[in-house]
């Protein structure tokens, strides 16, 4: 009995031995973006953060700070055993060091902003409504070398993190978000692409990740309905999915997320949560990830 149970136990620990070993794509953390989970912190922060640490997540980006000075809320992320490793910041409103400060309290590399702002006139990048937004567009692009400039001088990476608006053409058929790359300097302004809404907005991840090595730091992972799935220049009329259950494959976006020599990425999903509470969502999209590589 003693040997038949010793033979038995020997086969199964070869088969699973032989079974290829389940981990996170990249070989990296799965990371959540805290803005998938905004109203839950406003409501139960230190709730909200120990269930975001027992789903799996350890690493995560900010999208403010629920009302806390940085470093309470960093004191937060430490209890519940979360890194932050990047930061959604402001950076439009021109106060850089202030900004540049609560990312190192926070222990955060990168700070990122979603959109730009032209400081002279008020004209936000989300607002790029056709072919006379040129100039406008120039000295915002100007303004993000600026701040990437003194992002380095402060020790840390400045990026730009896109939605779908950067894919309108301005007269001479150029691309806002292709100008974008050109006009900026590849040392000081990285990226932080947002999957879901560049294939929304009509373009896709893999190509900009193979065109531009090294450019593509950190990676937004996000799904929409296959319903509202449709090339966009306007974030109205799409409905967040949780990861599996939209319409983008992901295992090519983590191919060339590898050779393209990706950090970071984060699960970031759109409300309204239709199907299910945000924080289930963040668990369906995290055991989707962890079972995808």
């Amino acid at each position: 009995m003693i040997r038949r149970t010793f033979l038995t136990a020997s086969v199964g620990l070869a088969a699973a031995l032989a079974l290829p070993a389940r981990g996170n794509p990249l070989g990296l953390p799965i990371g959540l973006q805290l803005y998938t989970v905004g109203a839950e912190l406003k409501t139960d922060l230190t709730g909200t953060l120990k269930k975001i640490h027992d789903i799996g997540y350890r690493e995560v980006e900010t999208a403010g700070f629920v009302g806390l000075s940085a470093a309470e809320f960093r004191k937060r992320l430490d209890d519940a055993g979360l890194k932050c490793v990047s930061c959604h910041l402001p950076l439009a409103d021109g106060d850089w060091r202030q900004q540049f400060d609560s990312a190192h309290v926070l222990g955060a590399r990168y700070a990122v902003a979603s959109t730009m702002t032209n400081s002279k006139t008020g004209k936000n990048s989300a607002n790029i409504s056709g072919p006379g937004d040129r100039a406008e567009f120039d000295a915002m692009t100007g303004e993000m070398n600026r701040i990437g400039a003194a992002a380095a001088k402060a020790g840390l990476q400045f990026a730009y993190h896109n939605h779908d608006f950067e894919f309108k053409k301005f007269a001479d058929g150029q691309m806002v978000f292709d100008l974008l790359l050109k006009q900026t300097d590849k040392d000081m302004v990285k990226l932080e692409i947002d999957c879901g809404w560049m294939v929304l907005g009509g373009h896709d991840p893999v190509v900009y990740m193979r065109q531009h090595p090294g450019r593509v730091r950190l990676l937004h992972i996000k799904d929409f309905a296959a319903a509202t799935a449709r090339p966009s220049t306007t974030t109205e009329g799409h409905q967040g999915a949780e990861l599996g259950r939209g319409f983008i494959d992901y295992k090519p976006v983590f191919a060339a997320a590898q050779r393209a020599g990706v950090q970071h990425y984060f699960v970031e999903q759109e409300p309204p949560f239709v199907e299910m509470p945000a924080l289930a969502a963040a668990k369906a999209d995290y055991d989707y990830l962890h079972a995808l590589s």
